[in-house]
C-alpha cells in the first residue's frame, strides 16, 4: 500500500492493430501538414515586408505555438498506438501536462490579444498605427507567453504532489489533468479546485475580452455605409473569428467544469480535435480566407 507509482502505461485508442496503424498514418500526415503549414506562415511573414504588421506578428506567434503544441502530443501518441512507447514516467507525464496546458493558456491569451488588435484596427482605423505600435505588440505577445506559463505553474505543482498507488494505466494517448486525477489515490479536491479557478481566469476571462472586442467590431461594421466597406472590414477578422470559435468550444468543454468526473473516452476525442486537428486548421483558415497572405504567397 505504500508503493508509489513511478511510471504510467498509456492505452491510446482501442481497436485492432490495423485500425491503430491507420490512425498512425492519419496522425503522422496531419502532424506533417501542421508543421509545414505553420512554418510556412512564419517564413512567409518574415520574407514579405507588406506583412510586417502587428496582426501578422501575432499570427507568427500563434503559428510558432501550434508547432510546439502538436509536437508535445503527436510523436508520443504515434509511439503509443504502435506499441513501441506506451510507458511514460511520472516526471515526464507532469512535464507534458505542464507543457500542453501552458501552451493552451498562451493560445487563449494570444487569441484575446488578436481580437483586441482587430478591434483597434476597425474601430480606430485612423489611429491604429499609433495605438498598436511595435513596442505594444511585443509587450502583448510576451505577456501572453509569460501569463500562459505562469498561470499553469501552481496547477502543475499541485498535480506533481498527488500520490499514485495503482492502477498505473491511463486510458489516453497523453497525460491530461483528468486522467491523472482519475488515477490518484490521494485527495484530488485541491487540484480540481485549482483547475476550475485557472480555467475561469484563463479561458473565460480571455473569452470575455474576445467577445467584447467582437461586439464592438460588429457594431462598427454595421455602421459602415457601403456594402464593399462592410465586406472588407469583416474579411479582416473572419479568419480569426473562425479560429476563436473552434478553439474556445473545445477548450471550455475540457477544462471549464467544477469536477473532473466526465467521460474519459469523450475527453480523448475532444483532446484529439484540440491538439491535432485545430493546429492543422489554423494555417489553412488564415491563408484561404486572407487576400494579403494569398497575394504574398
Amino acid at each position: 500500500n505504500g508503493t508509489r507509482v513511478e511510471e504510467f502505461i498509456l492505452l491510446g485508442f482501442p481497436g485492432t492493430r490495423q485500425s491503430r496503424v491507420s490512425l498512425v498514418v492519419v496522425f503522422a500526415l496531419m502532424y506533417s501538414l501542421t508543421v509545414i503549414g505553420n512554418a510556412s506562415i512564419i517564413a512567409l511573414v518574415w520574407r514579405s515586408s507588406n506583412l510586417h504588421t502587428p496582426m501578422y506578428f501575432f499570427l507568427c506567434n500563434l503559428s510558432f505555438l501550434e508547432i510546439w503544441y502538436t509536437t508535445g502530443v503527436v510523436p508520443k501518441a504515434i509511439g503509443v498506438m504502435l506499441g513501441t512507447s506506451q510507458t511514460i514516467s511520472f516526471s515526464v507525464c507532469i512535464l507534458q501536462l505542464f507543457f500542453l496546458l501552458s501552451l493552451g493558456s498562451t493560445e487563449c491569451f494570444l487569441l484575446a490579444v488578436m481580437a483586441y488588435d482587430r478591434y483597434l484596427a476597425i474601430c480606430y482605423s485612423l489611429r491604429y498605427s499609433s495605438l498598436m505600435n511595435s513596442v505594444l505588440s511585443v509587450r502583448l505577445a510576451l505577456s501572453s507567453w509569460l501569463g500562459g506559463f505562469l498561470s499553469i505553474s501552481l496547477l502543475a505543482l499541485l498535480t506533481s504532489r498527488l500520490t499514485f498507488c495503482g492502477p498505473d494505466v491511463i486510458n489516453h494517448f497523453l497525460c491530461d489533468i483528468d486522467s491523472c486525477l482519475a488515477l490518484s489515490c490521494s485527495d484530488t479536491w485541491p487540484v480540481e479546485l485549482a483547475t476550475f479557478l485557472v480555467s475561469i481566469i484563463v479561458v473565460v476571462a480571455s473569452c470575455v475580452v474576445t467577445l467584447v472586442s467582437y461586439m464592438y467590431i460588429i457594431s462598427s461594421i454595421l455602421r459602415i455605409q457601403s456594402l464593399h466597406g462592410r465586406k472588407k472590414a469583416f474579411s479582416t477578422c473572419s479568419a480569426h473569428l473562425s479560429v476563436v470559435t473552434i478553439w474556445y468550444g473545445s477548450t471550455m468543454f475540457l477544462y471549464v467544469k467544477p469536477s473532473a468526473q466526465n467521460s474519459l473516452e469523450l475527453n480523448k476525442i475532444v483532446n484529439t480535435f484540440n491538439t491535432v486537428v485545430t493546429p492543422l486548421l489554423n494555417p489553412f483558415i488564415y491563408t484561404l480566407r486572407n487576400k494579403e497572405v494569398k497575394l504574398a504567397l
